[in-house]
């Protein structure tokens, strides 16, 4: 190689050297200039996700921009709004249409003793003020359906499904499609918890998965089945995670996949979900629902969680818990059967009652033990046998199948109004309620 051979390719080396560090430090500049839009206060509070590569000042300022509505201020959405919060994402939508009960406070971490009675979209808004005044939090104490969900999500860039019933896990996936944004959905009972993200880089709906609606009743709410609180906490900060990555456009987004946890023994599983379907009727490639509809009647379920009180026997089939009462006192023969679980059972009884779960009424084990007990104990032809279960409507489905059940004997068999929760109302104040 010559001499002069050698300085060209110098030459061209310092060229290439200089157009990359002329390069860098336009970026820099570039960088300098987004960052003026970020206050002093704003660089403190964010630094330490600032000075993440994958954030930087450009994506703090898309944080700032952004929007995202929860709707379902409980044990998933208290968590998820919170880190939401703690991010700097500019604005949060809060949609719940409930009040801050005692049962509450052992998962849904926004709410306080001091907020009890409180509307749930109120405690949560003022806890995260509390957290970060700069944030703006917007309440629509409202349960959500088809009329009124278009102009609640009006201008929100993510939405966060933290409910726990058919009917608005159908509305807010419909509602998502038509209105083109992702939908972060998490569901969480027990020691399990669900996550994926639904209508996302050409990834399924909620209908691609779910066309048909479960059957009345076969979903299980937190009320009925428990949690642990940990496990919607765990859900919804991984909820707030997804929001946040969908906002910067980071990869790694659970669209086509549903993150599953086990709290049991710490473990999650990813598990890969079918693609779009193309003959879904929300995004498919002809959709048939472009308007939003009565989701309640489409999956002939409530959108509220509250229990409905269920009206399947007439007065005469019922008594009340202050008959119940006068009867124990009085000393007259029965038999008192408790329907729930023997966990439930173990919490609190009635003194004298007997416990029988609903998904044991059917056993031969059970209904012989039980019709012993009754020729045993019986002293006239209507030997009242009363059932009680925590509300009172589990107990009327109960009298309907042990009047099959016991059919050939001579029993009259009604069940407690309004449950327990109507003995602890009616005749012991100091009864636990839950």
């Amino acid at each position: 190689m010559s001499v002069e051979s050698l300085q060209a390719d110098i030459d061209l080396l310092r060229k290439q050297l200089n157009e990359k560090e002329r390069a860098l430090a336009e970026l820099k500049v570039a960088e300098c200039k987004v960052g003026d839009a970020l206050t002093n206060e704003e660089i403190s509070r964010y630094s330490r996700q600032i000075i993440m590569p994958e954030i930087g000042p450009r994506g703090q300022l898309k944080l700032k921009a952004a929007s995202v509505l929860v709707v379902g201020v409980g044990g998933l959405g208290c968590p998820a709004a919170l880190y939401l919060a703690g991010a700097g994402v500019g604005r949060i939508g809060l949609v719940d249409y409930d009040c801050v009960e005692l049962s509450n406070l052992h998962r849904q971490v926004l709410h306080s003793e001091a907020s009890l009675g409180q509307p749930k979209v109120q405690s949560a808004a003022d806890s995260l003020r509390r957290l970060n005044g700069a944030v703006r939090v917007d309440c629509v104490r409202t349960v959500l359906d088809g009329a009124g969900a278009p102009a609640v999500l009006a201008g929100y860039d993510v939405v966060l499904d933290a409910t726990d019933n058919a009917p608005t896990r159908y509305l807010l996936s419909d509602a998502c499609v038509l209105a083109g944004v992702p939908l972060v959905s998490g569901s969480a009972l027990q020691l399990e918890g669900q996550l994926t993200v639904y209508g996302h880089d050409g990834g399924p709906c909620y209908r691609c998965l779910f066309p048909e609606p479960p059957p009345p009743g076969a979903v299980t709410s937190c009320g009925d089945g428990g949690v642990l609180g940990v496990v919607p906490g765990t859900i919804g900060v991984l909820q707030a995670l997804e929001a946040i990555k969908l906002v910067l456009g980071l990869p790694g987004v659970l669209s086509g996949r549903l993150l599953v946890f086990d709290a049991a023994d710490c473990s999650f599983r990813s598990i890969r979900l079918r693609g779009r379907s193309a003959g879904c009727a929300a995004c498919g490639d002809q959709p048939s629902v472009t308007r939003l509809v009565d989701y309640e009647q489409f999956c002939r379920s409530r959108a509220c969680d509250k229990e409905e009180s269920l009206h399947l026997l007439s007065d005469a089939d019922r008594i009340s818990a202050g008959a119940l009462s006068e009867m124990l006192l009085g000393g007259e023969k029965h038999l008192l059967v408790d329907v729930r679980t023997p966990t439930e059972f173990e919490l609190c009884h009635i003194p004298g009652a007997t416990n029988l779960p609903m998904k044991d009424l059917g056993r031969p084990a059970c209904l012989d033990a039980l019709r012993e007990y009754i020729r045993q104990h019986r002293g006239d032809p209507e030997f009242p046998v009363l059932v009680v279960c925590r509300r009172g409507n589990d107990s009327q489905k109960a009298v309907q199948e042990l009047r099959t059940s016991l059919s050939d004997l001579s029993v009259s068999v009604r069940d407690v109004a309004g449950g327990l929760q109507a003995w602890a109302k009616a005749v012991d104040p100091h009864f636990p309620v839950y």
